[in-house]
């Protein structure tokens, strides 16, 4: 997989970030005071406040109240270029800027009879004339009718109005572009997991892009989206479920590409940790930075200990990690945060990227396995011992019993001609399997004189299955077992299949000739129903094959 495009976007929002914490202010904030009650006289810049109050009041059942801010602007802006004053205030209100009426958001005071209206986040023109460089007066008429604990500003700026408004629009952009590819890699590491459903870092790993480019629509659509005050809230603890999901599955997912001891009693813990955060319902910011703290702390623990162990990847994803705590002291926290959050991402991706290449490899070697594997097999059904053999038998059947004779020859026809049709095939239909092994025993009675008895039970003709393993089976029960006392040797096929598996038993019953100690050593028939079994299912299979009373059991599971 090629990460370049990851690392375009991500340095895309570096530099985004490295710009944004570059601009200088062009205003200087002074502290805010209060007073509850309704009088124009409070917005002129020379009104005496100085009985206000400096602590945010709280407000009951939509009451008008004024909270004045002085406001030093440091540089003069530039002709027909005015300055805007962007503000991120709870409540329903009307600015004023040195006692003239610049903007409203709602209706103050009438919030019980008319609704909510407004929006939390608004962008104002402020006259030219009224931001000469110097002192000045902001202040803002409001009622708040929910949250009442939340008076005053929350957040401000003052630059050129059409920056306030291109800025954001820019800024969402860039993030917007930036969720998208996280909503491309989840859909598209979704689909691989639905295609290998055994891959459960797959499918965390989706589900973490997912929650992060839902978390950055979450924390950006104020710029598109007017939001009510009052649903501001709801806003912060969907935010906050999201960063609560992520700070889990990030961890979790490391420590399923690096075990450590007692790892469910660890992780245990942490969720507990990660739910006191949640569930505290403090200041978001503080919530959010206790997560994201905690996050990084643990996931830090867990790749320390894959590098102590050497494990594959476990050097590089240390370093995003290192990377990420610069950019926390160095930019904004929301902008810190998603840019942090990108650079561990990334570090996921490279080891999931790590184990779908090992796939790759392992897969492509099974294939040449199988391939190997199976001209052995084929030059051993073609080979001068067993061809010489069938000849000899078949030259005798000829001269004693001619019409046996006919028999023999169609039979070892038939035999190659499926052998022939199966053999470069990933899958077949398990008749044609089970064909091929009732050819092959007709040809070994007349080559062994034994009786050789076929049966099966619950197949389902449905069914596809690797060619040549049950033959492989087959010949294996022929030549490790001898006849039993009324020169017979019986094969049972036997299927079973539920939601979670589908089982293939295959009995021999004979006297057998090899002892239990030897069982542990591979022929080629073996390896090459491993190989097959692979090539067609990966590790989603199981393959046994042990002594029985009655002779020999194989059994072959194929989990769904």
């Amino acid at each position: 997989m090629n990460l370049r495009p990851w690392y375009n976007l991500l340095l895309i929002c570096l530099l985004f970030l490295a710009s944004s914490c570059a601009q200088k202010p062009v205003f200087k904030k002074h502290k805010t005071v209060f007073k509850v009650g309704d009088q124009q006289e409070w917005a002129t810049k020379n009104w005496n406040d100085q009985d206000w109050k400096t602590r945010k009041p709280f407000m009951e059942d939509g009451q008008i109240f004024w909270f004045r801010t002085p406001i030093a602007i440091l540089k003069t802006p530039e002709s027909l270029h005015p300055y805007g004053i962007q503000l991120h205030v709870y409540g329903e209100y009307e600015v004023f800027w040195d006692g003239v009426l610049i903007g409203k958001n709602g209706n103050p005071g009438q919030e019980v009879i008319l609704g909510p209206e407004g929006s939390l986040w608004t962008t104002h023109s402020i006259p030219t004339h009224l931001t000469q460089q110097g002192e000045h007066l902001l202040a803002i008429r409001a009622s708040l009718l929910y949250f009442g604990d939340h008076a005053g500003i929350w957040d401000m700026d003052i630059d050129y109005y059409d920056d306030l408004l291109t800025d954001r629009l820019i800024e969402t952009s860039y993030m917007h572009i930036f969720a998208g590819a996280f909503l491309i890699a989840s859909i598209y590491f979704l689909f691989l997991f639905l295609g290998h459903k055994k891959e459960y870092a797959t499918l965390i790993f989706s589900i973490s892009c997912f929650l992060f480019f839902g978390l950055i629509l979450a924390e950006f659509m104020k710029t598109y989206v007017p939001i009510h005050y009052s649903m501001h809230v709801t806003r912060l603890r969907v935010i906050s479920f999201l960063m609560l999901s992520i700070s889990f599955l990030i961890p979790f997912y490391f420590s399923m590409q690096f075990p450590f001891p007692k790892r469910k009693l660890l992780l245990i813990i942490y969720s507990a940790i990660l739910l006191f955060f949640f569930l505290s319902r403090y200041v978001y910011e503080l919530t959010a930075n206790n997560m994201v703290f905690s996050m990084w702390v643990f996931s830090f623990g867990i790749v320390t200990f894959g590098v102590y162990k050497k494990m594959k990847g476990a050097h590089l994803v240390m370093l995003t990690f290192l990377l990420s705590l610069p950019i926390a002291f160095l930019a904004p926290f929301n902008k810190s945060l998603f840019a942090g959050f990108s650079l561990i991402l990334l570090g996921m991706f490279y080891l999931l990227s790590l184990r779908i290449k090992e796939q790759r490899l392992a897969y492509e070697n099974s294939l040449v396995q199988s391939t190997r594997l199976r001209l052995e097999l084929l030059k051993k059904n073609i080979q001068p011992h067993f061809l010489m053999n069938t000849l000899t038998s078949l030259i005798d059947w000829v001269e004693e019993a001619p019409d046996k004779g006919v028999l023999f020859i169609e039979a070892l026809a038939k035999e190659f001609d499926l052998f022939n049709q199966i053999e470069n095939k990933t899958l077949i239909p398990i008749t044609q399997e089970i064909a091929l092994c009732r050819s092959h025993l007709k040809i070994m009675e007349y080559r062994k004189e034994i009786d050789y008895a076929w049966e099966e039970e619950g197949i389902d003709v449905e069914q596809k299955i690797p060619p040549g393993i049950l033959h492989t089976l087959l010949e294996n029960g022929i030549t490790h077992s001898l006849p039993l006392e009324d020169n017979s040797i019986q094969f049972k096929l036997i299927f079973e299949s539920n939601k979670d598996y589908k089982c293939y038993t295959f009995l021999t019953f004979a006297a057998p000739v090899r002892q239990k100690a030897n069982t542990k050593n591979e022929g080629t028939g073996i390896k090459y129903i491993k190989a097959r079994l692979t090539e067609s299912y990966q590790e989603q299979w199981e393959f046994t094959s042990e002594p029985v009373n009655h002779g020999w059991k194989n059994t072959i599971k194929i989990y769904s």
